[in-house]
């Protein structure tokens, strides 16, 4: 067990070589994750129109639901899988990753079972208009159907990055992408099928990565994994479930506010100069070209986690630190480059997009100067967060992953328009956003001088 465990690179190589390493294909992967979200909204903004990209914005708690799970199951399994693997306990450490996949395609089958049972009146809790409902029931009462496939894709390639195949993780995510960005616009302006078209275009390239995943762990697998692995148990999941629950928290958390505000948007938009599809289509768009950023934010967290986990298992506490600390710079130089670009360019990232009025431009140039104020800072929640479930710290890694959504922004979204109007969701972001960041950066703080105390 020594002999192996000196060998492992992430006992060995450079703190820098290792967050390249692993945190390059995760935040490719997490930007993929995005592109099918974001190649939709381009192509349905462009075919479609203001409505359809209206729609994509009510289904979206669907896809956060979908990432919620696969969160849960995934980076517990692999949070634990590192940790065990770090002090030499190989044989526990497959068995949770077995646990962990197959818990992902129970919970993926249930899941697409209950959208495709309870459509509308979840459609209509997420804060569907009359207008948009028609497109709403196409993209989503088809995009069910790959439910199972995208829990197993996201929450998998975890564990695939934990049995040290980061490589093969990326391409899992990018050959799905690829297959969505080619379908889109064959299917919605070749064979005019319209929202319906980009919907079936990422059924199809959620499919192909998660027969890739499927494929990783059937042949390509570093770890060992025997059929009897593979059926869960009960104090496997409850260890999971402990690591995992940050992550998942937080994801629920996204579901919860982007419903509250849809609602908020549809009720204070209509008193407005803007109406109520204007500020839903808007928000759609600004979320999913927000999600480019957090992709990149969760990436570097992702990247980390394998690295974080293995040298705390292994009481390697100087290597955790440092790689901590070069972590938080790389996601603090990255926040400056993306509130730049939303400060300056606003309306040019919008126009990607599809066109609008000129209340529709308005809108969103005030929404990303505003609500995206502090984005220079909103990379180190996600980061922190990670990097405290990674080392085992469950109930620390939950209270910084609520505290954006939960504890700050999802009060202020429903306080703040009650004086202010519409102006008021604008003005939570930005508040939420760097009272986050103070909370996560004193935890991570106080965390890292508990482990000089140790060392």
């Amino acid at each position: 067990m020594k002999e192996q465990k000196k060998v492992n690179p992430l006992a060995t190589e450079s703190e820098g070589k290792l967050i390249a390493k692993f945190a390059i294909p995760a935040i490719i992967s997490m930007l993929v994750s995005s592109l099918y979200n974001i190649v939709d909204q381009i192509f349905i903004g462009q075919g479609v129109g203001l409505l359809g990209n209206a729609a994509t914005n009510i289904a979206f708690p669907v896809s956060i639901i979908c990432t919620a799970t696969a969160l849960l199951l995934g980076i517990g399994s692999a949070s634990n899988f590192n940790l065990c693997s770090g002090a030499g306990d190989h044989e526990k450490a497959s068995r949770i990753a077995g646990t962990g996949l197959s818990m992902l395609v129970i919970c993926g089958v249930i899941i697409a079972a209950v959208v495709l049972v309870f459509l509308d009146p979840l459609l209509h809790l997420f804060g569907v208009t009359t207008k948009i409902l028609p497109y709403a029931q196409d993209y989503t009462g088809i995009t069910e159907f790959g439910i199972p496939f995208l829990i197993l894709t996201t929450g998998g390639n975890h564990l695939i990055r934990a049995d040290r195949s980061p490589t093969y993780s990326m391409t899992c995510m990018l050959t799905g992408a690829i297959i969505n960005t080619v379908l889109d616009p064959l299917f919605i302006f070749g064979f005019h099928w319209g929202i319906k078209g980009a919907a079936w275009a990422t059924v199809i390239g959620q499919i192909v990565s998660g027969i890739m995943v499927i494929v990783y762990f059937g042949r390509f697998r570093k770890m060992e994994l025997k059929k009897e692995m593979f059926r869960p148990r009960g104090h496997l999941l409850k260890m999971i479930l402990s690591l995992g629950m940050a992550s998942c928290i937080n994801q629920i958390a996204m579901a919860v506010v982007q419903i509250t505000m849809n609602n908020t948007l549809r009720y204070y938009g209509a008193a407005s100069v803007y109406g109520t599809d204007i500020p839903l289509a808007c928000v759609g768009v600004i979320s999913k070209v927000n999600m480019v950023f957090m992709a990149i934010a969760i990436g570097i967290s992702q990247g980390c986690q394998p690295i974080w986990g293995y040298n705390y298992g292994a009481g390697s506490y100087d290597r955790v630190k440092r790689t901590y600390w070069k972590a938080f710079r790389v996601a603090m130089t990255v926040g400056i480059v993306f509130f730049l670009c939303f400060q300056f360019f606003p309306t040019q990232l919008v126009s990607i997009f599809g066109t609008g009025s000129k209340e529709y431009y308005e809108f969103a140039a005030r929404y990303f100067r505003i609500f995206m104020f502090m984005t220079f800072v909103n990379g180190i929640q996600p980061m922190s967060s990670g990097f405290f479930t990674s080392i085992g710290k469950a109930k620390l890694g939950i209270v910084v992953s609520l505290t954006r959504q939960v504890i700050f922004l999802l009060p202020l979204i429903l306080i703040f328009p009650i004086f202010m109007g519409i102006d008021g969701v604008m003005y939570a972001g930005p508040i939420a956003d760097a009272a986050a960041g103070i909370v996560a950066i004193g935890f991570a703080v106080k965390e890292i001088r508990a482990m000089d105390k140790i060392a």
